[in-house]
C-alpha cells in the first residue's frame, strides 16, 4: 500500500508566535496511523518547528533549497544549512517558484540531485498553466516536467521522492478541476514512471493533488485511484481544516 501523505505548504505566512500556535493546534489532534503528516514554515521558522514537533508524528519541511553547497547566492539556503536545523524533506519545484522565480527544469534537475545525494525526502512539483490545458498540451508539459528533472534518476533513488501535481490553471483562476481531472492526471503520471522504469515502483509512488484541496472537497478528491493525498495551501493554515483533510481518506 503507498503512502497516503498530507503536506501543509505555509508559503510566507506565520511570524514566531503563529508558527508556535498553529504547531501547538495541530498536536492537540491525533493523527491516523496511516498517514503522513509535514509541515513546510518559513525558513526563518524552521528550527523553531523541529523543537515543537519534536514529540508528535509531524515532518518538517522546507519550502526550496539551493543546489550549491555555499557561496555567493544571496538569500539561498543549502542542504547542509538545512540538515543543521534538523530538516530533512524540501518542497522542490513549486509552481510559484517556477512562475514567480523564474526555476526551470535544469535548475530543478541539479536541486534533485544535490538532495539525492544528501538523502533528504523531496515533494516534487509540476503541473500545467492554463493555456496548456486549454490548448491540450497538459500531458505534453508534465511528460517534460519529469523527464527533464527526474527520469535520469536510477531506480533506487526514487525511494526518497513524492510526486505533487499542481494543476495551476485550477487555482486561484475561477477554473475548477473535477476529481476525474485530477485521478487521469495521476494516472497519466504513474504510467509515465512505469513506462521509464517498472510497474512496481509506479505502483509506489505517493502522487499528491495540489490543486485547491479543502476539508469540502478532500474526501472525493482522495477517493480517486491514484491520488495518494494531498499538497496544501490556504487550508494548512487553519489547524481545524488541516486536520479535517489529514482525515478525510
Amino acid at each position: 500500500m503507498r503512502k497516503q501523505i498530507v503536506a501543509g505548504n505555509w508559503k510566507m505566512n506565520n511570524n514566531t508566535l503563529e508558527t508556535e500556535s498553529l504547531i501547538k493546534s495541530l498536536a492537540q489532534h491525533e493523527i491516523p496511523d496511516d498517514v503522513q503528516v509535514m509541515v513546510a514554515p518559513a525558513f526563518t521558522q524552521l528550527f523553531q518547528s523541529v523543537s515543537l514537533t519534536e514529540a508528535h508524528s509531524i515532518t518538517v519541511a522546507a519550502q526550496n533549497m539551493n543546489a550549491a553547497d555555499s557561496g555567493a547566492h544571496t538569500g539561498e539556503v543549502s542542504a547542509s544549512m538545512l540538515k543543521g536545523v534538523g530538516v530533512h524533506t524540501i518542497i522542490l519545484g513549486h509552481s510559484e517558484r517556477r512562475s514567480l522565480y523564474g526555476e526551470t527544469d535544469s535548475m530543478l534537475q541539479l536541486k534533485v540531485q544535490k538532495a539525492i545525494a544528501e538523502g533528504f525526502q523531496i515533494i516534487f512539483c509540476f503541473g500545467e498553466e492554463l493555456e496548456h490545458r486549454k490548448e491540450n498540451k497538459h500531458f505534453t508539459l508534465v511528460e517534460d516536467q519529469l523527464s527533464s528533472a527526474l527520469f535520469d534518476l536510477p531506480k533506487t533513488a526514487w525511494s526518497q521522492i513524492v510526486l505533487a501535481y499542481e494543476p495551476v490553471w485550477a487555482i486561484g483562476t475561477g477554473e475548477t478541476a473535477s476529481p476525474e481531472q485530477a485521478q487521469e492526471m495521476h494516472a497519466f503520471i504513474r504510467q509515465l514512471i512505469e513506462n521509464k522504469y517498472d510497474a512496481d515502483l509506479a505502483n509506489q509512488i505517493a502522487i499528491l493533488y495540489g490543486g485547491s484541496v479543502k476539508p469540502g472537497n478532500a474526501k472525493e478528491i482522495f477517493s480517486m485511484q491514484d491520488v495518494d493525498g494531498g499538497l496544501i495551501g490556504g487550508a494548512s493554515l487553519n489547524a481545524e481544516d488541516f486536520m479535517a483533510i489529514v482525515n478525510a481518506f
